[in-house]
């Protein structure tokens, strides 16, 4: 199984459109979408990017792990309504 990070993350509406995702316990980490959806989907693409780089430097990665067999993962997400 692979592993669990709880990262909070920002989504930022632009001025100009779409939004923007970061995370602030991981600076490096920046992506964005047209949308809500595609700023989403990007996240994991990002989160593994990081997760690379780090790994690359020698740097553990700043963020809670879980377990999910130890007990139950308290998430939050966003759902749209067409």
């Amino acid at each position: 199984m692979s592993t669990l990070f709880k990262l909070p993350f920002l989504l930022t509406p632009q001025p100009e459109g779409g939004y923007t995702v970061t995370c602030p316990v991981l600076p490096e980490l920046v992506t964005e979408g047209d949308t809500v959806e595609e700023a989403l989907a990007n996240v994991h693409d990002a989160v593994a990017a990081v997760r690379e780089l780090y790994e690359d430097l020698g740097k553990p990665m700043p963020a809670m792990t879980v377990e999910p067999a130890q007990s139950p993962i308290w998430f939050e997400g966003l759902v749209t309504q067409p």
